[in-house]
C-alpha cells in the first residue's frame, strides 16, 4: 500500500505545479479544475498533491521532529552553534532561518493545494452523485483536504502565532497580500471545517491505503487535538501567556469528539507497546490499531532513522549495509528516571546503546547525555538500505495514536467535571498496557484512585502520563505550550538534573541510590544489556561486565554541572526576553515578509 500511494503522490507535480511562495497567483493549476474534480480518479490525484509537503525537508526532517525541542523529555544543545536548527533549539531564530522558511513554504503550499481541492470538490456534481460510491469517495477526499489544511494551520499557529488565513484557491482577483489573522480565529475555523465533514468520511479499514491516508478516526482525533490547542494558553506579542474566556467550550468539543470516536470506533490498545513502532520500520500498517494516521514515506524519502532514533554507525567501510543515522534529540536522564521501573514503555522509549560499524551493539557515545529515542532505528529495517545510505529510510512517521485520544478524553473530562469514572477509566486503559497484568492492582487501579483525589492532582498525573506514553514522538512542546507550564517544567527538569548530579557525586540526597556507574555487556544472543539501570552497585559480579560512568558524568569539577544542563534550557527559564515565559514564537521568514508587499511584519515578541 505504501508504494501505491506514494507513486500517486510523486506524480502530482504534473497536475499542480509548485510556486515560489503562497502569495503567487501563478500557482493556480493550468488544468481546468472543473475537469480535474469531475471524477474520483482525477480528484484523488489532486488531493494526493496535499500530501506531497510531508515529503519535503520542511516537514520530514524539520517539523516532524527536529524543530520540536527542547522540552522536559527531549533535548538538544542549541547554544553550541549558530546554524539554523540550533537557533530554533535555543529560541533565538532569525527571520533568515532556512529551516523556518522551508516549514513556512511547505505549510502554505499544502494549504494552497488543499484550498484548490476544497473548492474543486465542493463545486463538483460528483460530490452529490447518485452513484453512492462516487459520492462517498468525493466526501472522503473533501474531509482529507479539510483535515490536512487544519494540521498545517495548527502548526503555523504554534510556531508563528497569528498568520495569514488563506482560505481561497488562488485565482485572478483574489487578495494575495493578506495580513495576519488572529490564530484563535483560524483554529476555530479549521475545527468547524472538520466538524462539518467528518460524518461523511470513511474509516481507515474502508480506505485503500488504510492508516497511510487521512481517515475519519484521524479527523475526529484532530478535532479534539486542535480544540485543546484552541482552548489552551498561547503567547501574546507582549510576551504574556493568555487563554480565551471561552476555553471551556473547546474542552467540551474535545470531550465530545474523543467520546464520539470511542463510541463509534473503539479498539483495544495492542498489548505490545514496542510492536506499535516496530511496525513503522517493518512497513506494517494495521487498521483499527493504535496508530490512526502515519505519514507514508516512500523508500528513498523520510528521515526517521536518520536524524531520530537509535544511532547506527555506517559508511562504505562498515561491516553492514544499514547505512548511517543518529539522534538529534536526546532524552534527558531526568525523564528516564521519572518512569516506574516496571513500566514497559521506558525501555522502548529510552535506549543506552548504539550500533557500531561492525554491526555490534555498544554503549552509546555521549553516555548519559545521549540517551536515544528507542522507538525507531534503521537497523530495525528488514531490508538493509545500503552501506552508504543515510536519509530516505522510508520508515513511516506516526501522527496520532488512539492512546492519545483516550488521554485527551480524560483531560477534557477532568477539566469540565473533574476526575469522573469515565476519565479514570480512559487513563487506566493506557496504563494497563504499560504494566504486566499482575501489577494492575497496584500500578493501575490503586495509582489512578490515588491521583484522582482532586482535579489538580489528576491533571498533573495526565501531564506525567502523556510524557511516559509519547516520549520521542515530538509532541510534548505543543502540550507544554497549551498547558501554560512550559517554563515551569523546564525549571523542574534542570533542578532534577542537578539533584541527580549532586547525588551521584556526593553519594547523598534524594537520588543517592541511583547508579553513578553502569555495568553493561552483550548477552548470549549478542544484545546490549545493563546490569544495574535502576540502582547503584559497588562492583559487577564478574569481569564480563564493562563499567561506564553514568550519573556521575553529570557532574563537572569546574562548573559543578555539565554545560548542557546549565545552558540547554536557560532561554526557556531565565535568560529569554521575559524570565519565566518561553518565547516559543518565531519570526515570519523574511522572504514571506518581503513578498507580502507590506502586509506582513515581524512585530512584537521582542523581535
Amino acid at each position: 500500500m505504501k508504494l501505491r500511494i506514494l507513486l500517486l503522490i510523486a506524480g502530482m507535480g504534473l497536475l499542480l505545479p509548485s510556486c515560489k511562495d503562497f502569495l503567487d497567483p501563478d500557482s493556480i493549476s493550468t488544468f481546468d479544475t472543473q475537469y480535474v474534480f469531475s471524477n474520483v480518479d482525477d480528484a484523488r490525484r489532486g488531493v494526493n498533491a496535499i500530501y506531497v509537503q510531508f515529503g519535503v525537508d520542511g516537514f520530514r526532517s524539520r517539523l516532524s521532529n527536529n524543530m520540536t525541542g527542547n522540552t522536559d523529555i527531549e533535548r538538544q544543545s542549541g547554544w553550541a552553534s549558530s546554524s539554523d536548527r540550533y537557533q530554533i533549539w535555543d529560541l533565538n531564530a532569525l527571520s533568515s532561518n532556512g529551516d523556518l522558511r522551508q516549514f513556512w513554504n511547505a505549510a502554505y503550499t499544502a494549504i494552497r493545494d488543499a484550498n484548490i481541492c476544497i473548492e474543486g470538490i465542493e463545486s463538483s456534481s460528483a460530490l452529490n452523485s447518485s452513484d453512492v460510491q462516487t459520492s462517498r469517495m468525493m466526501n472522503q477526499m473533501l474531509g482529507e483536504a479539510y483535515t490536512l489544511r487544519a494540521y498545517w494551520y495548527s502548526m503555523l499557529a504554534f510556531y508563528f502565532g497569528d498568520v495569514p488565513n488563506v482560505r481561497l484557491a488562488p485565482k485572478a482577483g483574489n487578495d494575495f497580500f493578506l495580513r495576519k489573522e488572529d490564530r484563535n480565529v483560524i483554529l476555530s475555523n479549521v475545527i468547524e471545517d472538520m466538524i462539518k465533514v467528518e460524518e461523511k468520511m470513511l474509516w481507515a479499514e474502508e480506505l485503500p491505503y488504510g492508516i497511510e491516508q487521512v481517515s475519519r478516526e484521524y479527523t475526529l482525533g484532530m478535532i479534539a487535538r486542535i480544540a485543546l490547542q484552541r482552548g489552551g494558553y498561547f503567547l501574546k506579542p507582549d510576551l504574556s501567556m493568555d487563554r480565551k474566556s471561552d476555553y471551556l467550550e473547546y474542552y467540551q468539543i474535545a470531550k465530545d469528539y474523543t467520546q464520539k470516536l470511542m463510541t463509534l470506533k473503539d479498539r483495544e490498545l495492542p498489548d505490545d507497546f514496542r510492536q506499535v513502532f516496530l511496525n513503522n520500520a517493518k512497513f506494517v500498517t494495521p487498521a483499527n490499531d493504535d496508530i490512526l494516521f502515519e505519514v507514508p514515506f516512500a523508500i528513498g524519502n523520510g528521515d526517521v532513522g536518520w536524524n531520530i532514533g537509535i544511532t547506527v554507525q555506517g559508511g562504505a567501510t562498515a561491516a553492514h549495509s544499514y547505512g548511517s543515522g543518529n539522534n538529534y534529540m536526546a532524552i534527558p536522564p531526568s525523564y528516564y528516571y521519572s518512569f516506574d521501573t516496571l513500566d514497559v514503555r521506558r525501555d522502548v522509549t529510552c535506549v543506552f546503546y548504539q550500533v557500531n560499524t561492525s554491526f555490534v551493539e555498544e554503549f552509546a557515545s555521549g553516555g548519559v547525555s545521549n540517551i536515544a529515542q528507542g522507538k525507531w532505528s534503521r537497523h530495525f529495517l528488514d531490508k538493509a538500505p545500503g552501506a552508504s545510505s543515510a536519509k530516505g529510510t522510508g520508515i513511516n512517521w506516526p501522527m496520532l495514536r488512539y492512546s492519545d485520544v483516550l488521554l485527551m478524553y480524560a483531560e477534557a473530562e477532568n477539566e469540565l467535571s473533574g476526575p469522573t469514572a469515565s476519565a479514570k477509566d480512559a487513563l487506566k486503559r493506557v496504563r494497563q498496557r504499560a504494566f504486566a497484568p499482575e501489577h494492575w492492582a497496584e500500578k493501575v487501579d490503586n495509582y489512578v484512585e490515588t491521583i484522582a483525589a482532586g482535579k489538580a492532582s489528576f491533571f498533573e498525573a495526565l501531564v506525567d502520563e502523556r510524557a511516559w506514553e509519547f516520549g520521542g514522538e515530538m509532541i510534548r512542546k505543543y502540550e507544554l505550550i497549551r498547558w501554560g507550564n512550559y517554563s515551569e517544567k523546564m525549571a523542574e527538569t534542570v533542578e532534577t538534573l542537578k539533584q541527580l548530579a549532586d547525588a551521584a557525586y556526593s553519594g547523598t540526597g534524594t537520588y543517592s541510590e541511583l547508579p553513578d556507574y553502569l555495568y553493561w555487556k552483550l548477552d548470549a544472543s549478542g544484545h546490549f544489556t545493563v546490569l544495574n539501570p535502576n540502582h547503584k552497585i559497588a562492583a559487577a559480579p564478574d569481569q564480563t561486565w564493562i563499567r561506564q560512568s553514568w550519573l556521575l558524568s553529570l557532574h563537572n569539577d569546574a562548573t559543578t554541572y555539565q554545560d548542557w544542563i546549565l545552558k540547554d534550557w536557560r532561554n526557556y527559564i531565565s535568560d529569554g526576553p521575559k524570565p519565566g515565559v518561553v518565547r516559543y514564537i518565531f519570526p515570519i521568514p523574511e522572504e514571506a515578509v518581503t513578498n507580502s508587499q507590506g502586509a506582513l511584519a515581524n512585530d512584537g515578541y521582542g523581535f
